[in-house]
């Protein structure tokens, strides 16, 4: 039964770590994911910039075949960016290929503007426009696209059939396109792994999709693209095994990428915008359903903006309530703050009050002091000790004002210092030159270079503060075991652990702190020392207090 209950607790424990673990990852991600909706607009105009680009090429004098081929690129662009752009350039392809009289052209220029339409929700035309369209007598360059449609379209509209028998329907039709998909892009991993990833989720086979695509992904980082889809898909994967951090973690990794690609059509932010909301995350939740909000607005996304328009006024009613509440609490607080301050007014009235009567108290107590020091039989002992503490108050505020002005032109060296170092970095950074910008962070030159410096300047103020220390610590020390330095050294590692001893740090860590050593280390080259003491060696370091102190 004991061990029963211990087993118990430690799974409890590694659950917990777990948990926590997975925690800190999908908080980090949010946390990447806000700096990368703050960078947005930088990735934006780089997309504007290739959109401005591709369409100074078609102002050129140029074959209409090169013209066909640069549109589609223009189309690709403008696919999940801007739907009215993306269907105008698709009918613009349709006439520059039926001016060509070239039916392969025409056939994908057509699948092109059934591909548009059905992401506006436009299915029924859509499908028009495909059933005139054979596989048959497609190229199989172009074959798969013609399967992608159909599959993706009718995905869409099993989605939103009313009935069941309309949603099994289109669900089965969807199946089909999806076997012929599997069939045709066996050459092209990316969709082969998502089609396939998509038929094990499906069929509830989701163990499977989610090593396929954790393979994909771990191969395919540098492309945001990939990795925003193959994302999405697998958060669902999680999302269908009930795994809700996993599919936050996954949701959060696709909406990054979405972010970087510019894109305004997508559906992993939406998603995410739900499940924090779900957890209580209102502001996150308010915030990225609002930039689904605006992006399916300026992409044209008529589905996308249904999407969003369900789950909107309930998270946007949530933000104004805890607005609402916010706004009631801080007003609470106001009014505390308040009382608080009117209180506080009355303390300081009362405190002053008895300041005053204490003064007087004081002023009658330092007349008795100087009645009864006439008559005080221990007046010199008393002056004598008032000395000495007068003395040692004086010789630290001496140390605490030559260090602090050290200490303030160190800074401010330091900073300098820090300043050009993160220039140059930068200079390397503008470069692009990110093997040498990597290599001069990884480098330690830099900051042995200022601890040589740093340790430099603390001997020499030291032994400005301190002339004779090295003499006064060796005639401590046994004549055979005096420290001895090494030509240009002003004070060693032992010397340096006793100086700060002298200067009032005693504590082992703070010195391994200074010296950037290890605790063990002082400690052993502390007791190291004190063995060579010539006298007893517990009273070496009261000893060490001692050196410099005028003998009075």
């Amino acid at each position: 039964m004991k061990n029963i209950i211990i087993f118990l607790c430690l799974c409890t424990i590694y659950m917990c770590r777990l948990y926590a673990a997975n925690s800190s990852r999908a908080d980090s991600l949010l946390l990447k994911l806000d700096r990368v909706i703050k960078e947005r607009p930088i990735y934006m105009e780089q997309k504007e910039l290739k959109l401005v680009e591709l369409k100074r090429q078609l102002y050129r004098q140029i074959p209409a075949e090169e013209r066909f081929a640069i549109l589609g690129t223009l189309l690709d662009e403008y696919r999940s960016f801007n739907t009215d752009s993306a269907l105008h350039v698709a009918e613009e392809r349709e006439r520059i290929a039926i001016r060509l009289g070239n039916p392969e052209y025409i056939d994908n220029a057509r699948m092109n503007k059934a591909d548009v339409l059905g992401m506006t929700g436009m299915y029924k035309e859509g499908m028009d426009l495909m059933q005139n369209i054979h596989a048959n007598r497609l190229s199989e360059a172009i074959r798969p696209y013609y399967y992608h449609i159909y599959r993706t379209v009718y995905g869409l509209m099993a989605d939103y059939a009313v009935t069941e028998y309309e949603k099994k329907l289109y669900a089965e039709l969807t199946d089909r396109y999806r076997d012929s998909l599997l069939l045709v892009n066996k050459d092209n991993l990316l969709i082969h792994t998502l089609i396939q990833s998509d038929q094990y989720n499906v069929r509830n086979e989701c163990d499977k999709a989610i090593r396929l695509l954790t393979d994909y992904l771990a191969q395919q980082k540098d492309y945001e693209h990939d990795v925003a889809i193959c994302a999405y898909t697998l958060s669902e994967s999680y999302r269908l095994k009930g795994d809700k951090e996993k599919e936050k973690e996954y949701l959060i990794v696709s909406a990054i990428a979405d972010m970087k690609t510019a894109v305004r059509e997508y559906v992993s932010l939406r998603k995410l915008a739900v499940l924090l909301y779900q957890e209580g995350d209102i502001e996150r939740a308010y915030s990225y359903v609002k930039i689904c909000m605006e992006d399916a607005a300026a992409c044209n996304a008529r589905l996308r903006k249904l999407e969003i328009l369900e789950i909107f006024p309930i998270i946007n009613d949530a933000y104004q309530q805890k607005t609402e509440k916010q706004q009631e609490q801080m007003k609470w607080a106001l009014v505390s703050i308040s009382l608080l301050s009117l209180f506080l007014l009355l303390a300081i009235f009362y405190v002053y009050k008895q300041m005053k009567k204490v003064a007087a108290a004081r002023r009658e107590v330092i007349d008795a002091n100087k009645r009864l020091k006439e008559l005080n039989n221990e007046l010199h002992l008393s002056n004598a000790q008032l000395k000495e503490a007068n003395h040692s108050i004086a010789e630290n505020s001496y140390l605490k004002e030559e260090y602090i002005g050290r200490y303030m032109d160190q800074c401010s060296v330091y900073l300098e210092k820090m300043d050009n170092y993160r220039r140059s970095l930068g200079k390397i950074a503008a470069t692009g030159n990110v093997e040498e910008l990597y290599k001069n962070i990884k480098s330690s030159k830099f900051i042995e270079g200022e601890l040589k410096e740093f340790y430099t300047n603390f001997d020499n103020t030291f032994l400005q503060l301190f002339p004779t220390f090295v003499e006064d610590f060796n005639a401590l020390l046994a004549d055979n075991e005096q420290i001895s330095l090494k030509n240009g050294e002003r004070m060693n590692t032992e010397l340096r652990i006793f100086a700060l001893i002298r200067l009032g740090i005693t504590d082992s860590v703070k010195i391994a702190q200074f010296l950037r050593y290890s605790v063990t280390t002082i400690y052993n080259y502390r007791t190291k020392v004190r063995n060579k003491a010539a006298g007893d060696r517990d009273l070496l370091e009261q000893e060490v207090m001692k050196i410099g102190k005028s003998k009075n």
